[in-house]
């Protein structure tokens, strides 16, 4: 087994003190308890560096896009004679899986329910809500949060695979901080990075098992969806997961990914052709154009001059730091499965495809819900309102045909979307607690399994999740300064490259 890192003994101990903290009742703790500690924290990040987030995010996707058109754009994640290591549609998958999977499903048809009767500005429930509902899903799950994703992923990908460097977040740094990444300081760097994976991964197993305890009860009433429900929810899929997570990346996570994406093209497709299928088309083009139109003031919007107010501050701002806290896994994982692609390749992958794929996917899903309010005065924002918003698909595919076995099939997706991304995650954790190993012992991976699925189990069990997700986005705020430090890093880098021109070939010569 690789050597035990320092990494890996300081995220053992804080990962098991801090879910010892969340599971202290705040009846005991009172102001010390864990809730009330994050809450204070990441409202005061919100309210005082909202700003910082709206800009951070906004300048990787600018960073993103100007690289696809310059000369860095020819520059190989590998060395020169590399191919990539998996076809198009398998790494597409992988990517799409570990970056958004469970994510869209989860909040694929109640985000623009919710954005529908609360938008930022204007009356809810209006023909104008609904266009502002759609283009504000499309710009929280689109462009942004991928640009975000591809600036740890692409500089993990270009130091380990064609500088040779160990795949973790500190190396990065190198170019400016020198040797000083082999000492504290870049312990520190991986630590926040391990840190905001393990309880950002924690809680989104915790949002997984919530939505099939939702679902299988949508089936049945035989069977509640209560936490002993999502503990034997967690128990079953953990076992799965460490099965699939022993095979190791080139079997368990890929023949995975390819059945989540067949899985959710299939279920998108038969939801768009049973349902109002000219109605949702008609959306999904109207909302691309109106994304397209409106990406750099929406980039940019903020309410300076309506302080009550706070819409930006619980969706977007949020968001942002929820995509940077995961972007060390989602980010590790990309890197991972991205060796022999060329930058420009690379980027045009990871920004374009998710994105459009993302926003089609809540045309369908979200038109599908809005559609059956404002023509049908079905009302499916009460169904959230009373069983959670984790009721929301369900709710919209049993107003459609085969309701029962769409639903039946939605839950089988959400398992495999979290089987994959507990996967994926303890692969990352371990890779990054061993120095960044490409194949990291099964020992490691067991242990991060164990923790991440005990994290997520005890704060269902204790209520606690909320905190746990606080303190994930809480570590975002330092990852954001990090990441800014990765791309002047980058830019230092490849302002080193030597690139051939290319001459012509004359007719002598062929």
């Amino acid at each position: 087994m690789n050597k035990v890192t320092p990494v890996f003994i300081i995220s053992i101990i804080v990962s098991t003190l801090f879910i010892a903290w969340g599971v202290i009742p705040e009846s005991i703790l009172g102001n010390a308890s864990l809730n009330y500690v994050t809450n204070v924290i990441q409202n005061f990040i919100v309210n005082k560096f909202g700003w910082f987030y709206l800009l951070t995010a906004t300048g990787f996707l600018l960073f993103c896009i100007i690289l696809i058109f310059t000369k860095y754009g020819r520059i190989k994640l590998g060395k020169d004679s590399d191919e990539p290591e998996y076809n198009y549609l398998t790494w597409l998958a992988m990517l799409f899986s570990a970056g958004m999977g469970i994510g869209l499903v989860f909040w694929g048809a109640s985000e623009p329910m919710y954005h529908y009767h609360a938008p930022p500005t204007g009356e809810g429930q209006t023909a104008e809500a609904a266009r502002v509902a759609m283009r504000y899903s499309f710009f929280h799950w689109g462009f942004h949060p991928w640009a975000i994703y591809s600036v740890i992923a692409l500089a993990m990908a270009y130091f380990q695979f064609r500088k040779g460097t160990p795949g973790v977040i500190n190396q990065i740094l190198r170019p400016l901080l020198g040797d000083r990444v082999d000492g504290k300081t870049g312990i520190l760097v991986n630590f926040i990075a391990v840190f905001a994976t393990i309880f950002g991964v924690a809680t989104s197993l915790g949002l997984g098992a919530i939505q099939i305890g939702g679902g299988l009860a949508s089936l049945t009433t035989a069977i509640p969806n209560n936490v002993t429900t999502q503990l034997i929810i967690i128990f079953v899929i953990t076992i799965i997961f460490m099965i699939s997570a022993q095979s190791g990346i080139n079997r368990g996570i890929k023949y995975l990914s390819n059945v989540n994406i067949v899985l959710a093209i299939s279920l998108m497709l038969f939801l768009l052709f049973a349902g109002p299928t000219n109605f949702i088309m008609d959306l999904f083009t109207l909302t691309i154009g109106g994304y397209l139109q409106n990406l750099p003031s929406m980039s940019f919007r903020l309410f300076p001059f309506d302080q009550n107010n706070d819409w930006v501050q619980s969706w977007t701002i949020f968001y942002w730091a929820w995509w940077i806290a995961w972007a060390p896994f989602v980010g590790t994982f990309i890197a991972r499965i991205s060796k022999g692609r060329t930058v420009r390749e690379f980027l045009l992958g990871v920004l374009l495809v998710p994105t459009v794929f993302g926003g089609l996917w809540f045309s369908v899903f979200g038109g599908s819900a809005i559609f059956l309010e404002y023509f049908k005065d079905i009302p499916v924002y009460d169904v959230i309102a009373e069983q959670g918003t984790e009721a929301a698909l369900f709710s919209v595919l049993q107003n459609y045909p085969l309701g029962m076995i769409m639903s039946g099939i939605a839950i089988f997706l959400i398992t495999i979307f979290f089987i994959t991304s507990a996967d994926s995650a303890t692969f990352v954790l371990g890779s990054q607690t061993t120095n960044g190993s490409l194949n990291p012992p099964r020992l490691i991976i067991f242990i991060w399994g164990i923790i991440q699925s005990a994290a997520a189990a005890i704060l269902l069990w204790t209520g606690g999740l909320e905190a746990l997700q606080r303190a994930s986005i809480i570590a975002a705020f330092p990852f954001a300064i990090i990441m800014i430090m990765m791309v002047f890093s980058l830019i230092k880098a490849f302002n080193q490259e030597k690139f051939t021109i290319e001459k012509p070939v004359t007719k002598k010569e062929k």
